[in-house]
């Protein structure tokens, strides 16, 4: 069943992409595969541009805008019943799509969060601070959302096309995430979290989030949240 648009963000990936493409095309709920590239210094365009599939469309940025700004192009060309956020590199593996849609599928849920931590699942042991870094992001998140999330910084976020097409995103960077999860929070759609594998990489392999990165996390959560809304009535 093709009911799935996979968003890929993607900046200087050449020696992971092809083969992150090839898996994702591989999946069988595959509908389109929408990669945006953000202006990428090195080859990887033409890596995306040597691959032939008609489900692959390749939307290039001008200049290098961040992360959010290219998730949020490619959510406005999704035109599958559900969309997913699927980063360039290999962390997060599409053999896990069948697991994080069957709550939309069944219809209890209009959004679903892989979730590295919450998971018996394969995940890769990397570093301690980064872990604590996700956890106090997560759990500040879900004080100024009344959620219970156990990882609002997965990259596997899940939508009802309608869902994710609805919500007014702003951000740029990596500050999409703690947007993402605001905004779905306030809007009072139905969360699900599954349990996913997971195969972070080292800064020498390709890491590109680092402490300033949380520290506008923080601001993001703070600033979307329905308390800052009431004070500053602004959406």
């Amino acid at each position: 069943m093709r009911c799935l648009s996979v968003i890929v963000p993607c900046y200087n990936e050449e020696p992971t992409v092809k083969e992150l493409l090839t898996r994702v095309l591989d999946s069988p709920w595959v509908a389109e595969v929408i990669v945006v590239d953000d202006c990428s210094t090195d080859g990887t365009r033409g890596v995306i541009r040597s691959l032939d599939d008609p489900r692959l469309q390749v939307l290039e940025q001008p200049y290098n805008q961040g992360k959010g700004a290219a998730i949020r192009r490619g959510f406005k060309e999704a035109t599958a019943d559900f969309v997913i956020i699927q980063d360039a590199d290999l962390e997060y593996d599409p053999g896990q799509y069948g697991r994080l849609l069957e709550p939309l599928l069944s219809g209890e849920a209009d959004v679903v969060y892989g979730s590295r931590f919450m998971t018996d699942r394969p995940r890769r042991v990397l570093y301690f601070w980064h872990s604590v870094g996700n956890r106090l992001l997560t759990t500040v998140s879900n004080a100024f959302t009344n959620l219970n999330l156990t990882d609002m910084e997965t990259c596997y976020k899940v939508f009802r096309r309608e869902v994710v097409q609805g919500l007014d995103l702003r951000e740029d960077r990596f500050g999409i995430e703690p947007e993402i999860t605001a905004k779905v929070a306030r809007d009072r759609w139905r969360i699900w979290e599954v349990g996913i594998s997971y195969a972070g990489r080292t800064y020498l392999e390709g890491e590109k989030i680092g402490w300033r990165d949380g520290v506008h996390a923080i601001r993001c959560i703070v600033r979307y949240s329905r308390a800052w809304s009431r004070l500053t009535g602004s959406a």
